[in-house]
C-alpha cells in the first residue's frame, strides 16, 4: 500500500522541523498498512509530524529525539491491531503535557475524541510527577484521575500501558534510583492493572521488566537456570506435545499444541512464596497449550490428556464454566507427564485465546462483540464503575491505596447466591464480604449467615462452591470490629464511612461539653451562645459551620480551652483586635498553621529550648506572648507540668513548613581552619546560621555555640550526623 504524503503544521513558513524521525514514521506506516486504509495511515502520518514540531528541541535522557518515544508506543499499539484513532491519541499523548499546544488546538485539528483521549493519558501521566512531590494525597488523586478518565474511555488505559512499557524497555539511561522507582510503581500498579483488564501478554512482559530493573541478581540467576535446562525442559514438553497430537488424531480433533514458555517473574513469584525451596525444583517450569475449535472441544482435549497422563491431586481448575473477573477463560490441569516430570497445561479455543492475549483489546484486533456481557470490556467497564462508586465514600489516601491494591490482587474464590447466581470474592473473604457484595443495605443490617445451610457467624471465611444466606435485622448496625475480617474494598469503605458518620456525631456532642466547661472555667457564664458570636469565632478560625468546630474540639484536633480563649479574643474583648499586631519572624508563626487547633492564636517559640517540628511539645499561654511552645521536657516547664490546668499538650501540623531556630553546643580543637569548616558542613545542608558564640576552653579547645535554622529534626539530625565525622569535633549536642 503506498504511503500518503504528510503536510506539515508549522508555526512559522520559515522554521525548518528536524527530518530524522522519518525513518521511524515510515516503518510505523507499513507496519500499520497491513491492516489500515490510505486515509488512516494519512491521519497518523499527520499526527507524526504535527508531534514533531510540537517537541522539536526535545530529547530523552538516552539523547534521542523525543518523538521517537510516542512513535515506538504507537508501534506497540499496532502490533495490538487498535483503531487509527487510538494510534493517533497514542503520538500526541505527551504534548499537551510538554509541549505549549492545548486541548483546544488538538481537538480542532484531529478531532474532540483524539483530545478527550490525550486529556485522559494526561491526566495518569501526573501519577509520576505529582507522588514524588507528596507521595500519599497526590498519588491517591492521581489515582482517582485515572480511573475516572478509564471509565470514560477504556483507550486510555491502554496507551498509557504501552507508553509504560516502551519506557520500561528503555530504563537504562536513568539513574539506578529513578529506575527502581519507576520500576516498583510498573510491579505495584500498571501490571495488576493490566493484568485485571485482560491483557495478561503486556502484564507479564511488564513483570519481568520490572523484575530485571528491582532485583537484576535474581532475574539473571532464573534467566540462567531456565537457559541451561532448556534443551531437557523441551524434550519433556515436545514428547508430550507429540503423544498429545497423535491421540487427539486418533478423536479427530484438530487442535494446536505447543509448548509455552513461563515468564521470569511468575518463576520468581513461585520460588520467593515456597521460600528455600530450589529454583530446579519447581513443578510447574515445563508447561503446554492446547487450543482447539470450540468449546466443547476443550473437555474431550482435557479427558483424552487425563486418559494418556495423571492429573496431580487438586490441580484442576475450570476457568470456562466460572470465567475470572476480566473475562479470562480455560481449563487448567497439571499431569505426571514424561519422565514422571509435572507438566502443566492450558486447554482454550480460539476465541478464548485471543481474550486471554489481549483481554479488552481484543475487539479492535478481532473485531469482537462488545455488547456480550461477558465480554472483557464489559467486564472492565463494570469492575470501573463498581470500584469508583464503592471508593467515593472514601477521603483518606491510605484507605484508597488499600483498596484498589485489594482490587488489583483478587485471587479469588466463587459461591452461589441461594437463587445460584455466582459470586466472585477475594480469597480470604467472609461471610461478611459477601453480604456487601449483594448490596450495601443487607451488609449494614447483617447478624449472621448460613453457608451450604450451616449457621455461621459473619467473620466464617468462604470457599469455592459455598452457597450463602445471609441473616439480617432491622436493629443491626455496623460495628468497628468488622473492620477486622472484612477483605473486600466495598466492605471495608462502607463499614468505614458508616463508623465516621457515627464518630462525627458522637465527636460533635463531646467537643460541645468540652468547649462549655472551658468557656464556663474562663468565665463566660451564657447558655447559650448568640448566632452573632459563633459566627465571628467561625469567621476568624476560616471553619465554615459550628458543628465542624465542635467535631475537630471532640476529636482533639482543637484544644477547647484554646478555643476557648481564641473566642473570649474575637467576642467578649474586640479592642483587642485593632492592636497592631507583631511582625512574623523566624522565631513567632503568627497566623500560620504550625500547631493544630492554634489558628488565629499569636503563637512563639520558647528561646529556651528551640522547639522544632517533630519534638513532643506542651504550650502555657500568657497574657503579653500569646501561646509559647516548649519541648516537653524542657527545665523551665517543670513547675508548670505540676498543674494540669496550666499548659496543653500540642501537636505539630501534618503541613508544616518553615525554618526553625535550634540550639547547638559544639566542643571542639583549637587549630586553623577549624571554624571554617563547620560552617561549610551546616551551609551544606542548606541551614542558616544565626548567632555564633566562640568561648575558649582550658586544654586548647573550644566550645562554640550555634543558633542554626532547620526544617525539622530529620534535617537536624543530618546535620549533626555530619559534623560528628569531622575529626576536630569532640562533642556536640542539642541544648536543652
Amino acid at each position: 500500500m503506498p504511503l500518503p504524503e504528510a503536510k506539515l503544521f508549522r508555526s512559522r513558513p520559515e522554521s525548518r522541523v528536524d527530518e530524522s524521525h522519518r525513518p521511524l514514521v515510515k516503518a510505523l506506516l507499513n507496519k500499520l498498512g497491513e491492516y489500515m486504509d490510505t486515509a488512516s495511515l494519512a491521519e497518523i502520518d499527520l499526527a507524526c509530524e504535527f508531534g514533531a514540531q510540537a517537541h522539536e528541541g526535545q530529547t530523552r535522557q538516552s539523547g534521542e529525539a523525543y518523538i521517537s518515544h510516542p512513535v515506538a508506543v504507537a508501534g506497540i499499539l499496532g502490533e495490538m491491531r487498535m483503531d487509527s484513532r487510538t494510534i493517533v491519541a497514542a503520538i500526541l499523548h505527551d504534548v499537551v503535557e510538554d509541549t505549549p499546544v492545548t486541548l483546544a488546538e488538538l481537538s480542532e485539528k484531529f478531532g474532540e475524541d483524539v483530545a478527550l483521549l490525550v486529556d485522559g493519558v494526561s491526566k495518569v501521566s501526573q501519577l509520576e510527577l505529582d507522588s514524588r512531590q507528596n507521595p500519599e494525597s497526590a498519588e491517591t488523586a492521581s489515582f482517582r484521575k485515572m480511573f475516572m478518565a478509564m471509565a470514560q474511555d477504556i483507550r486510555v488505559i491502554i496507551i498509557k500501558l504501552c507508553d509504560r512499557l516502551h519506557n520500561m524497555r528503555t530504563l537504562g539511561s536513568l539513574k539506578e534510583e529513578k529506575r527502581q522507582r519507576i520500576a516498583k510503581q510498573t510491579l505495584d500498579i500498571y501490571a495488576p492493572i493490566a493484568n485485571r483488564i485482560g491483557m495478561r501478554e503486556l502484564s507479564t512482559t511488564l513483570e519481568d521488566l520490572s523484575l530485571q530493573n528491582l532485583h537484576p541478581k535474581r532475574y539473571r540467576a532464573i534467566k540462567k537456570m531456565l537457559d541451561s535446562n532448556s534443551r531437557g525442559r523441551k524434550s519433556i514438553v515436545d514428547e508430550a506435545c507429540l503423544k498429545i497430537n497423535e491421540a487427539l488424531g486418533r478423536h479427530n480433533i484438530i487442535a494446536e499444541v505447543g509448548g509455552r514458555e513461563k515468564t521470569i517473574y511468575s518463576i520468581y513469584r513461585k520460588a520467593k512464596k515456597q521460600l528455600k525451596i530450589d529454583l530446579r525444583d519447581i513443578a510447574d517450569i515445563n508447561a503446554l497449550r492446547v487450543i482447539t475449535d470450540n468449546r466443547n472441544q476443550c473437555y474431550l482435549v482435557l479427558g483424552i490428556i487425563h486418559t494418556l497422563y495423571k492429573p496431580r491431586p487438586a490441580s484442576f481448575k475450570d476457568y470456562i464454566a466460572i470465567p475470572k473477573a476480566n473475562g479470562y477463560q480455560s481449563l487448567h490441569t497439571s499431569v505426571f507427564g514424561p519422565y514422571g516430570q509435572p507438566v502443566e497445561v492450558q486447554i482454550r479455543s480460539r476465541a478464548m485465546h485471543r481474550i486471554a492475549e489481549s483481554g479488552v483489546a481484543s475487539h479492535w484486533r478481532y473485531k469482537t462483540d462488545t455488547t456480550d456481557e461477558s465480554a472483557p470490556q464489559q467486564l472492565a467497564q463494570k469492575w470501573l464503575s463498581s470500584f469508583l462508586e464503592s471508593q467515593q465514600m472514601s477521603s483518606d489516601s491510605g484507605e484508597f491505596i488499600e483498596h484498589l491494591k485489594a482490587d488489583l490482587y483478587p485471587d479469588e474464590v466463587y459461591v452461589f447466591t441461594p437463587k445460584g447466581d455466582i459470586k466472585r470474592l477475594p480469597r480470604g473473604a467472609t461471610a461478611l464480604d459477601f453480604a456487601y457484595s449483594v448490596h450495601t443495605d443487607i451488609g449494614n443490617r447483617c447478624v449472621g449467615a448460613r453457608v451450604d445451610n450451616r449457621a455461621v457467624p459473619l467473620y466464617e471465611n468462604l470457599r469455592n462452591g459455598n452457597h450463602i444466606e445471609i441473616i439480617t435485622s432491622n436493629r443491626s448496625r455496623p460495628e468497628p470490629g468488622w473492620l477486622n475480617y472484612a477483605v473486600t474494598s466495598k466492605a471495608r469503605s462502607t463499614i468505614r464511612h458508616y463508623l465516621n458518620k457515627q464518630k462525627t456525631r458522637q465527636s460533635v456532642k463531646l467537643g460541645q461539653k468540652l468547649f462549655k466547661k472551658a468557656l464556663w472555667d474562663q468565665g463566660y457564664r451564657r447558655i447559650r451562645i448568640p448566632s452573632n458570636h459563633k459566627i465571628a469565632l467561625l469567621n476568624a478560625l476560616d471553619l465554615k459551620d459550628w458543628p465542624e468546630l465542635l467535631a475537630d474540639i471532640g476529636f482533639g484536633k482543637r484544644l477547647a480551652p484554646l478555643v476557648a480563649k481564641q473566642f473570649l479574643a474575637e467576642v467578649m474583648l474586640p479592642e483587642k483586635k485593632t492592636r497592631a499586631k507583631p511582625k512574623s519572624n523566624n522565631k513567632t508563626n503568627y497566623g500560620k498553621m504550625t500547631i493544630e487547633g492554634t489558628e488565629g492564636l499569636l503563637v512563639n517559640y520558647a528561646k529556651c529550648c528551640y522547639p522544632i517540628p517533630d519534638d513532643r511539645i506542651i504550650g502555657t499561654t500568657t497574657s503579653d506572648k500569646g501561646l509559647v511552645i516548649h519541648r516537653l521536657r524542657c527545665a523551665n516547664t517543670r513547675s508548670v507540668m505540676k498543674h494540669p490546668d496550666q499548659f496543653f499538650h500540642l501537636n505539630w501540623s501534618e503541613n508544616t513548613k518553615g525554618n526553625f531556630e535550634v540550639l547547638l553546643t559544639l566542643t571542639a580543637r583549637n587549630q586553623p581552619g577549624v571554624l571554617s569548616e563547620l560552617t561549610n558542613i551546616i551551609a551544606s545542608h542548606d541551614a542558616n546560621i544565626n548567632k555564633l558564640t566562640v568561648e575558649e576552653q582550658a586544654g586548647n579547645v573550644s566550645r562554640m555555640l550555634f543558633v542554626i535554622e532547620v526544617l525539622n529534626r530529620n534535617h537536624l539530625a543530618e546535620i549533626m550526623r555530619e559534623l560528628h565525622l569531622d575529626k576536630s569535633v569532640i562533642k556536640l549536642q542539642r541544648s536543652r
